[in-house]
């Protein structure tokens, strides 16, 4: 009956015959939250980070990890156990039997992974002769100056004016600070080195070759050194005040709540040599009464360790290193020479001492 009317008209004639309450209604765009604007369609903003996965993956990026502590620890066997590669010192060319250096030194080797098709190039830093003298006074001296050199590093390449596309990253992301399973307390020495580096660099402090304890005497080890952690206001990664949003912050409360359940700092056993257990082969230490098996929660916590380290933080600790550590040397290297200007000991010095 419509027929030969415009569309116009059919419109009006239906609105006519069709009841008020069963008409349709037109469809109105949902609210986007937190008062963003009404999208109308599809746009592709969601896209972006496909193309920041695929970009990541073609560039690749940096992570620099440094570890502390006295010889004989196991520093370089846990963090080949980490990355599953031999990525320590002792696979760049020194020997078992290299005497120990009468001064900290610092040597580091880097090698690029690769997994998934992302390519992430390591640099292991280590520091040779730390802890291992008679006299250790000052001994963080030259972990600190190389630590501000590549903050150094970084500044003048940032302030060039014809600087490059990609600046390389050497600063250090992350340390891992050794603390012998001695059972008793902190020397002295780690109080120190913690309490004047943790503002200049992430500190993860790990109970190393932890299977030499019983379970009791680690648990009382690890309430010892968090207290005394405590009680010479040593804080360590990740630190409240670096909590940048909601749901970082929530991330790191459950971080916290873990210390707080005698989690850490995590109790960890090292190695890279492979064990038959129950018809699977496992990265193990063998001892008299069994197999230690490293990524088994029950027998240590390295486990726990590497998912902190490298599966759920490893961004958040190079994000926190040029938002926090490095825009503070940033910021004080510059305000102290009025601009970029050749930086003398008498400097470096005064960097050294600033605590923000």
């Amino acid at each position: 009956c419509f027929q030969g009317l415009t569309k116009s008209q059919n419109r009006a004639n239906m609105s006519d015959i069709v009841p008020p309450e069963v008409r349709p209604k037109p469809a109105v765009p949902a609210k986007p939250p937190n008062g963003g604007s009404t999208l109308l369609g599809y746009i592709g903003i969601d896209t972006i980070i496909e193309q920041m996965r695929k970009k990541t993956m073609k560039t690749g990026f940096d992570f620099n990890i440094m570890v502390v502590g006295p010889s004989g620890l196991g520093k370089s066997t846990l963090v080949n156990t980490l990355f599953k590669s031999q990525v320590s010192r002792k696979s760049a060319g020194w020997s078992r039997d290299e005497k120990i250096p009468k001064t900290v030194e610092i040597k580091s080797v880097s090698h690029v992974i690769e997994e998934g098709g992302v390519k992430m190039k390591l640099t292991v830093v280590d520091t040779p002769g730390f802890g291992d003298q008679i006299n250790n006074d000052n001994c963080w001296e030259p972990i600190s100056k190389y630590i501000n050199e590549q903050f150094e590093k970084f500044l003048k390449e940032e302030v060039n004016i014809t600087r490059k596309k990609r600046i390389p990253d050497t600063r250090v992301h992350c340390c891992l600070y050794f603390i012998p399973p001695t059972g008793h307390s902190l020397r002295q020495l780690d109080v120190e080195f913690m309490k004047r580096l943790s503002h200049s660099v992430n500190i993860i402090p790990v109970i190393a070759k932890s299977d030499t304890m019983t379970v009791e005497e680690r648990q009382e080890f690890k309430q010892r050194v968090r207290k005394e952690l405590e009680m010479n206001g040593i804080e360590f990664y990740p630190q409240k005040e670096f909590d940048d949003d909601i749901e970082d912050k929530s991330d790191n409360d459950k971080i916290r709540r873990m210390h707080l359940q005698e989690m850490m700092p995590f109790a960890v056993v090292g190695s890279d040599k492979e064990y038959q257990v129950n018809g699977k082969r496992v990265l193990g230490r063998k001892t008299p009464w069994g197999i230690i098996e490293v990524e088994n929660p029950n027998h240590c916590e390295f486990a726990q360790l590497r998912d902190f380290l490298i599966r759920s933080h490893l961004q958040d600790l190079k994000e926190v290193t040029h938002n926090i550590h490095y825009e503070t040397y940033r910021a004080k290297r510059l305000n102290d020479n009025g601009g970029l200007h050749p930086i003398t000991s008498n400097d470096t010095q005064k960097i050294y001492d600033f605590h923000p």
